[in-house]
């Protein structure tokens, strides 16, 4: 059991029965009256945020979120299939619940995929990835007097901005969280 005096960002716990992260605490001590924990959190499972005041004597079940290292293998159309790559265990995930990391998956790439009660609920793509540019305009020689950047499609089909030098066929790294070109691979 956690206490509501306990909680600092990042934390997981239950209220009845549904997982919810901590993205904001702050423990108030007004000059009349008991101390409360002023609280901000997160529905794990739906998105759902929250605020709340908590008694700091309250107390709340750990939640139990697990991440595991799966590969992705391919798509059918509506389900997106992961592999455990230590039980061989294949793991049918839904679009919603792929979405953000898709655009920078390939076959056979790694992903961290989050569990809550042995069912998958999202996946995140790695920090890094370098991917080849399949698409982009030519650059136009002389116009390097300032930072001019232009749309590149990678092979996953997700676009980004790149420099203007940067040209079809070359592989690059990416910054998954923000979606910024970091340089050549």
């Amino acid at each position: 059991m956690l206490s509501a005096g306990e909680f600092r960002k990042g934390m997981t716990f239950e209220i009845n029965g549904e997982p919810y992260v901590i993205l904001d605490f702050q423990h108030v001590k007004p000059g009349k009256g008991s101390a409360f924990v002023r609280t901000k959190y997160k529905n794990i499972l739906n998105g759902t945020i929250r605020e709340e005041a908590f008694n700091p004597n309250d107390k709340f079940p750990k939640a139990h979120i697990e991440t595991k290292s799966m590969q992705y293998l391919y798509n059918d159309g509506e389900l997106y299939y992961f592999m455990d790559e230590d039980t061989f265990e294949q793991v049918p995930l839904m679009a919603d619940q792929v979405e953000d990391a898709m655009q920078w998956l390939r076959e056979n790439d790694n992903a961290a995929i989050k569990f809550y009660n042995d069912s998958a609920f999202l996946v995140e793509a790695p920090n890094f990835v370098e991917l080849k540019i399949t698409e982009t305009e030519p650059g136009v020689k002389g116009d390097t007097a300032t930072n001019v950047t232009k749309a590149a499609t990678v092979e996953t089909g997700a676009t980004v901005q790149v420099p203007i030098f940067i040209e079809e066929g070359e592989v690059i790294k990416i910054d998954t969280r923000s979606g910024e070109y970091l340089g050549r691979a």
